[in-house]
């Protein structure tokens, strides 16, 4: 959902002032993007992703796995949510607006998001040179892949290898396991 236009681009001084109501609010280009609370398997699909990245993450010591909400500014007036990121390290004075550029931003579509997952804030992350942008499609039971200089998504259904740099050994995920574990069957 977009909030109706004001006289001016939000910055990002201003979507920090918004209330805190239940909403994620983010900021690309100066356009504030207002999404309501996430399904219920929505926030599985984030769960079990948690439960496989967050021990790679940790034992490959390639940085920090983190939910959202997070106000990352990805350079400039951006602010983005990613629901689930890894970042290489966190700063010293762990202010959002210092923390460096993730290493992985995941996504998980929703109604509401699905538009601008894949084209705004996609588009965004490859601009920005964000080294894997995940899109996890619930109802497609697929993940689509998105790197830099990409100009079509790499479509995974079956497997998914993450070998990050840094990393001693890739990270795989059997998506059709996956995908039932969300959705119970």
């Amino acid at each position: 959902m977009v909030m109706p236009e004001t006289a001016r681009p939000w910055t990002r001084e201003m979507v920090l002032a918004l209330p805190d109501d239940g909403n994620r609010y983010e900021l690309f280009d100066g356009e504030l993007l207002v999404t309501p609370a996430p399904s219920g398997p929505h926030q599985l699909a984030l769960s079990l992703l948690w439960n496989v990245l967050g021990p790679y993450v940790q034992a490959e010591r390639i940085g920090w796995l983190l939910p959202s909400p997070a106000d990352l500014s990805l350079g400039g007036e951006q602010l983005s949510q990613p629901d689930l990121f890894v970042v290489p390290s966190l700063p010293e004075s762990r202010d959002w607006a210092d923390f460096p550029d993730p290493l992985l931003i995941i996504e998980v579509l929703s109604p509401s998001t699905a538009h601008f997952d894949r084209f705004r804030k996609r588009r965004r992350f490859q601009q920005r040179g964000i080294p894997e942008y995940w899109i996890v499609d619930l109802d497609a039971r697929a993940i689509e892949r998105w790197r830099p200089e990409d100009e079509r998504p790499e479509v995974l259904d079956e497997r998914l290898h993450w070998y990050p740099p840094g990393a001693a050994a890739p990270l795989e995920i059997d998506l059709p396991t996956y995908f039932r574990e969300v959705w119970g069957h």
